[in-house]
């Protein structure tokens, strides 16, 4: 079998203003993806969703909204995963201690977490080269 892989490394200031660039990137990979079985446009939509609020918690949680920072993303499609890769200088954070997000409540903490582990398959967030890494795979052709 043919693997073509896609990669995309992209690294952008620590600004919101690159929200939407970086979601539209990853959405607009996941539109074209021949290899995912799936509904593609609600792919591209999650792949969008969960980018901005990667990149969201990276921008103002780790790097504290320093504008000298940067934020790095590495994405990697091989036939079988999406893999994402958001890369911070934070203190970083058990990601596992986060709750789930009090919908009843207006405080939305916890809420980009909550949305990013319901829906990809696995998400981890690690140090990593003196920083930190958060991880999230979305399975294109797994076997039931």
């Amino acid at each position: 079998m043919d693997r073509k892989e896609i990669e995309v490394d992209i690294k952008v200031p620590n600004q919101t203003r690159y929200l939407s660039l970086i979601g539209r990137i990853g959405e607009d990979i996941a539109k074209e993806l021949d290899r995912y079985d799936g509904d593609r446009d609600m792919l591209a939509y999650h792949i969008n969703l969960v980018l901005t609020e990667a990149m969201v918690n990276a921008i103002k949680h780790a790097n504290a909204n320093d504008p000298d920072k940067m934020v790095h993303v590495y994405i990697n499609i091989t036939d079988q995963d999406l893999l994402i890769r958001v890369f911070d200088d934070g203190q970083g954070f058990n990601i596992n201690s986060i709750p789930p997000p009090d919908f009843d409540q207006l405080e939305d903490r916890g809420r980009g977490i909550f949305i990013i582990k319901q829906l990809m398959d696995t998400v981890k967030y690690e140090k990593i080269n003196g920083g930190n890494m958060l991880e999230m795979t979305k399975c294109l052709r797994c076997c039931p």
